[in-house]
């Protein structure tokens, strides 16, 4: 535990004075860009991956990067979504799995989750991406069932997204984009879903302006 509580000291005495600007911006409100759902797993820094400072992601996180489908059941999930929808109107949402996910093999061997019971039933929401891998699997090894498996759930959650009203008014306006990404840790390359290709490609490919400006402005760096 004296990691993270060393952790805190260096924030307040080192890290908050170069950013004190930025923090006392922060305090008069906030305007994310982008929702970014992701698992709880530890492994998976969000601000690492995405090179963001406090303030542009909204973080939503669960085991497996779930989000029920909607239904009159009021969920954690539910209500920080239509917050982030209708009073913050953050423009992105990002559905990001990640390699080694033990909430997907969790889901690949139901046994190992029986005496685990609201477990077992959180990941019921993600049993219609095992009953497509199942379809598919024919002759593949567990590893790569696993990396479907992935895949498919994300791919899962974004169709669950598209049931919440407060997603579903945004998406109808043209104001939110939805983003599926699988980050595999340990490479380091995030993947992204490409609807119209009907594939998850290289983050760079998937956005290839973006990846361009990036390169352009490391060119001029130099």
């Amino acid at each position: 535990m004296t990691g993270f509580l060393k952790g805190v000291i260096k924030f307040q005495n080192e890290v908050y004075p170069s950013k004190q600007e930025l923090f006392e911006r922060l305090a008069k409100g906030q305007s994310p860009e982008a929702v970014f759902i992701a698992c709880s797993d530890a492994r998976v820094e969000t601000a690492m991956i995405t090179q963001t400072d406090p303030g542009e992601l909204f973080i939503l996180r669960n085991a497996g990067n779930i989000v029920p489908p909607h239904t009159s059941q009021t969920g954690a999930m539910t209500a920080t979504l239509e917050f982030a929808m209708r009073v913050l109107d953050v423009p992105h949402i990002v559905v990001c799995g990640h390699s080694e996910c033990g909430a997907m093999k969790g889901i690949m061997n139901p046994d190992s989750v029986q005496h685990l019971p609201h477990v077992k039933e959180w990941l019921g929401f993600s049993q219609g991406a095992m009953d497509v891998v199942e379809e598919m699997s024919a002759g593949k090894s567990e590893d790569e069932k696993l990396s479907l498996l992935l895949q498919e759930n994300v791919k899962l959650q974004l169709q669950h997204l598209r049931t919440h009203p407060s997603v579903m008014r945004k998406l109808a306006n043209g104001t939110l984009t939805l983003h599926g990404w699988v980050y595999d840790i340990k490479t380091g390359r995030v993947s992204a879903w490409d609807e119209a290709d009907g594939r998850f490609e290289p983050v760079d490919e998937r956005y290839q302006d973006l990846a361009a400006e990036v390169a352009g402005n490391m060119s001029c760096d130099h």
